[in-house]
């Protein structure tokens, strides 16, 4: 188990990291997760589904509406829009904030069944489920507004803080997946001075891992986004393994862990 202490020093002290190798090894390492990561989006999708739901619904029957009238009133989206209540839209955005907080923690699981099965481990359908618990659901909660807190400004200032600290962001996760006896507080410490030590090769591998994503998903009509999408936490996965690495004892440990 890690101390804050001793993961900030690890990470001060970690070496050059290969682009190269860290790429090829995602391509390894995601052929032994890549039917878990098909179940995340499906998981993921379901649990979108009631927002999905709501949000369209309204616009579904405007658009319904307009047909049985038999003309089309290009007003109608606009007085729909501004009849929509405050009560609608907070609904709304409690509902985005609450199922982006659900996603963080089924992501986190994957993390750690990443871990599993890099370690040649044995996985089950229930470990998806091992952070939506009490304990662990207050701090993907205080995640998600954080990360919130610190979206909107970026993208406010033209989105180039964004660029920056989309990276320091992103090991939000996976630092809480590893370390969920951390406080929140600490969390973030780590994944920004994780971030900030490996920015580059961190954004270089995010950038050239979405680009083939988007590639295979173009060429194979969307398909191909549901089975290759996870592949992108992968080199993130990689750098936190050889930035602050695994005690061997946990790594055991937490073979075929399911739900407590």
């Amino acid at each position: 188990m890690n101390t804050i202490t001793s993961l900030l020093e690890k990470i001060e002290r970690a070496k050059e990291l290969d682009f190269g190798n860290i790429f090829s090894e995602s391509i390894e390492l995601f052929k032994k997760t890549w039917l878990q990561g098909f179940l995340l989006q499906i998981f993921t999708l379901l649990v979108m589904m009631p927002l999905i739901i709501v949000l369209y619904l309204p616009l579904i029957g405007v658009v319904i509406a307009q047909q049985e009238s038999g003309y089309a009133n290009p007003d109608a989206f606009n007085e729909f829009f501004a009849g929509m209540s405050i009560l609608y839209i907070l609904f709304v955005f409690v509902g985005i904030f609450v199922l982006g907080a659900i996603s963080l923690a089924l992501n986190a699981a994957f993390f750690r069944m990443m871990k599993t099965l890099d370690y040649n481990g044995k996985v089950t359908t229930s470990d998806f489920f091992y952070f939506l618990k009490g304990k662990y659901l207050k701090k993907t909660f205080v995640l998600m507004l954080i990360s919130i807190l610190i979206a909107i400004p970026s993208a406010l200032l033209c989105y180039i803080p964004l660029i920056y600290l989309m990276v320091p962001m992103s090991y939000f996760t996976i630092v809480f997946a590893f370390n969920s006896e951390f406080s929140v507080g600490d969390i973030v410490k780590s994944s920004f001075k994780l971030g900030n030590k490996k920015w580059l090769i961190s954004f270089g591998l995010l950038v050239v891992s979405y680009v083939c994503v988007m590639i295979v998903t173009m060429i194979t009509c969307g398909i191909g986004g549901l089975f290759l999408q996870m592949f992108i936490f992968h080199p993130l996965y990689l750098i936190y393994k050889k930035v602050v690495g695994f005690n061997e004892t946990s790594a055991i440990e937490e073979i075929g862990t399911s739900v407590e």
